[in-house]
């Protein structure tokens, strides 16, 4: 289970975001770290009973560095003030649509879906979007799907989408440029034994909208 300990630790972070500290406190992270570290390990092996090419990824290979890249960035904050992995073929690098666990201060989350997509990927999407409507609507308006992830998040468009027209049927879907989902928890909720059971339920709820993706960008 995640622990109060590790939850501290990213709070204290965040208010002390800098190498000397950072240092002094080695042994918080590190305690942070394989809490995290373990949890995954046993989430992961969850996720390996409904997603079959899980089978072979290491637990190591889907954790997030603490560190920020900074060389374009105008926070120069060294580090995250939280602990990510993302759970794909082979770990966090995998390219496809993985699920990704988020551990912060009162922000922790679950989340999965099309973000920053390519222009051949957002192209797939909306033209499929066009052709079969059904089969998406299907998975993300359903009841038990809505009851997880009820609001649906990414940039979205103002105007119309090229070669769409204003009264198409599902223009509102047509004008996302990302379309993800979010489940948040609270810290009693990521701090109760039950957690992992509660997170893995909705991996499963999410999964089928992780996997229309993946069908619809790498195996068309």
């Amino acid at each position: 289970m995640i622990e109060q300990t590790t939850l501290e630790f990213l709070n204290n972070l965040e208010q002390n975001n800098n190498r000397e500290w950072f240092n002094e406190n080695r042994n918080q992270y590190e305690k942070a770290k394989n809490n995290f570290i373990n949890f995954c390990d046993e989430l992961l092996q969850k996720l390996k009973t409904i997603q079959p090419n899980l089978l072979h990824t290491e637990t190591k290979d889907c954790i997030f560095r603490i560190n920020r890249d900074i060389r374009f960035s105008k926070d120069k904050s060294p580090y995250k003030n939280y602990l990510s992995a993302g759970f794909g073929p082979g770990g966090r690098k995998s390219g496809k649509i993985d699920f990704y666990f988020h551990v912060q201060n009162n922000e922790t989350f679950l989340g999965g879906g099309m973000w920053q997509p390519t222009s051949e990927q957002l192209f797939k999407f909306r033209q499929e979007l066009d052709y079969n409507p059904e089969k998406l609507k299907a998975i993300i308006f359903s009841n038990s799907f809505k009851v997880g992830f009820p609001i649906i998040s990414g940039e979205k468009l103002k105007k119309m989408p090229k070669n769409y027209k204003a009264d198409h049927p599902e223009i509102e879907l047509l004008k996302y440029k990302e379309l993800f989902f979010m489940k948040k928890f609270s810290n009693v909720e990521i701090l109760n034994s039950d957690f992992i059971e509660n997170l893995f339920r909705h991996c499963i709820t999410l999964k089928p909208f992780l996997d229309y993706l993946n069908e619809l960008f790498y195996e068309s």
